[in-house]
């Protein structure tokens, strides 16, 4: 069975930082590029970052450009999200996304889900 399993959610403060991860099993890891999506109460799931199956290549939205960085480790079929100088507009539910395909942005191209893990930051 296919798993994405995300961690490391929780309450932070203004400018602070966390660090998401999201275990992955059930499926090639390396054959699917990698993302995390967000949605906040009342608010459509919105792409945040994506990173390619070998990891060299990198996309992200513009609200997180210079604050927060994705990376992946194959041998581990694990990816990572570290988030720096939060502000109180990244507060979300924090979704890991696995998809076969290369368009990355998009999340109906996603194949595989996790579960959310919830980012708080209050103010």
């Amino acid at each position: 069975q296919v798993q994405l399993v995300e961690s490391g959610g929780g309450l932070v403060q203004p400018g602070g930082s966390l660090r998401l991860s999201c275990a992955a099993s059930g499926f090639t890891f390396s054959s699917y590029a990698m993302g995390w999506f967000r949605q906040a109460p009342g608010k459509e799931r919105d792409f945040v970052v994506a990173i390619s199956r070998g990891g060299l290549s990198t996309y992200y939205a513009d609200s997180v450009k210079g604050r927060f960085t994705i990376s992946r480790d194959n041998a581990r079929n694990t990816v990572f999200l570290q988030m720096n100088s939060l502000k109180p507009e990244d507060t979300a539910v924090y979704y890991c996304a696995a998809q076969r395909g290369i368009k990355h942005r998009t999340a109906s191209e996603y194949d595989y889900w996790g579960q959310g893990t919830q980012v708080t930051v209050s103010s």
